[in-house]
């Protein structure tokens, strides 16, 4: 199963909201990192310097480095679940 991570900046961030509700509906597991943590400083540094995003969300699809995105984008949401059916199928 593919991994999907969902860069946040917490729970004040609407578009971080609408992301994970987007997601959830579609049925498409995801783990968030809240950037806002000191913690995850180093995944502040992955998100801002290799993929060159500053704001939130930030969606990494599996490990491949080139398919990500940032922003509440439903119509890229919809074309991961249409994928991640067709692998579960067979197709």
């Amino acid at each position: 199963m593919i991994t999907v991570t969902v860069y946040s900046t917490g729970p004040g961030c609407m578009r971080c909201t609408l992301t994970c509700r987007c997601l959830t509906a579609a049925h498409i597991p995801f783990t968030v990192i809240d950037l806002t943590d000191h913690r995850n400083a180093a995944h502040r540094e992955f998100v801002t310097d290799e993929l060159g995003y500053s704001e939130a969300p930030v969606v990494l699809v599996g490990d491949d480095p080139q398919h990500h995105w940032s922003g509440f984008r439903p119509d890229l949401i919809d074309q991961l679940a249409h994928r991640l059916l067709e692998q579960g199928s067979g197709r």
